[in-house]
């Protein structure tokens, strides 16, 4: 059985729970990148005319830079992000429609600076079809996701 922890991360946070567990568990590491970067002002939920406010609500697909090499290799997928509006960001999604997800078992774990994890695992399973099962949870550690896990 072999692991992947894969991550997209706005500001740090998400980067650094990631980095952490796979250097705790020697698991491998791939970074969801948007091929185009946000900016701090992309990222100002707080306008209404920010562009993850626009992906979100337009629900548009983020083109991501990049791909995994092998990925039919892994069994479990980890993936990591921050919480918006209650789901993961729409890049998150993107990157799961470039992957065949049967049989395998992923685990999405978000953090937030205040909201919960909602119906994430129900959001992300039409991106992932096929996985043997979709589970999610907001953390805050490294060592959290390696417990709940099991990793």
């Amino acid at each position: 059985m072999k692991t992947l922890i894969t991550y997209f991360s706005a500001q740090g946070t998400t980067a650094k729970v990631a980095k952490e567990l796979a250097a705790m568990t020697g698991t491998d590491l791939f970074e969801i990148r948007p091929e185009k970067p946000y900016i701090a002002a992309d990222l100002k939920w707080t306008n209404p005319l920010a562009r993850c406010n626009r992906e979100m609500l337009g629900r548009r697909d983020v083109p991501v830079e990049g791909r995994i090499a092998d990925f039919d290799q892994y069994d479990t997928i980890l993936i990591g992000f921050p919480i918006w509006y209650g789901a993961a960001p729409n890049v998150i999604n993107t990157f799961c429609k470039g992957y065949p997800w049967d049989g395998k078992r992923v685990f999405a774990f978000a953090t937030s600076g205040g909201s919960g994890i909602g119906r994430t695992a129900e959001k992300l399973a039409p991106h992932v079809k096929g996985a043997a099962s979709v589970d999610a949870k907001l953390v805050h550690s490294a060592v959290e996701v390696k417990d709940w896990v099991r990793l």
